[in-house]
């Protein structure tokens, strides 16, 4: 019974609640970054990358089936076309801070990339939004 309690609990200890998933923005003197994470591991769902002033997103999204061609790109009723590109494990699409979509996505935290049969949504809670906002700000300049 011991051995049996002991084993529960290092399983507990091992696992990653699921809440533990948050938004970060990391600012500096390099590119502009808003990842979903799991911090202080190399967790990832998904980023978006910006270098301050220059109003091109770079949406990265990691753990998906890797796929090139043209996607389309939806939140609320919003719509854009952009090409996806796999690289090193990662699906990777542009997008412009100042395009409807993106403001959409601003103010729902709701985003939806379409390739082929796959939909891959970016979704920010509530909670989370004004990292989202400040990041759109400071890559809009």
């Amino acid at each position: 019974m011991t051995a049996l309690l002991g084993l529960a609990l290092a399983l507990t200890l091992q696992t990653t609640p699921a809440d533990a998933w948050t938004w970060t923005l990391y600012s500096g003197s390099g590119p502009l970054v808003l990842a979903n994470e799991i911090p202080d591991t190399p967790r990832l769902r998904a980023t978006l990358e910006c270098a301050p002033g220059s109003s091109i997103v770079r949406l990265l999204l990691y753990g998906v089936d890797p796929t090139t061609g043209i996607a389309t790109v939806t939140s609320g009723a919003a719509v854009a076309n952009t090409e996806v590109q796999a690289r090193r494990g990662r699906l990777e699409a542009m997008l412009r801070a100042d395009h409807p979509v993106f403001a959409a996505f601003l103010a729902n935290g709701k985003l939806n990339l379409a390739v082929g049969e796959q939909a891959l949504p970016v979704e920010i809670d509530r909670a989370n939004l004004s990292k989202l906002r400040r990041f759109a700000e400071l890559c809009t300049g």
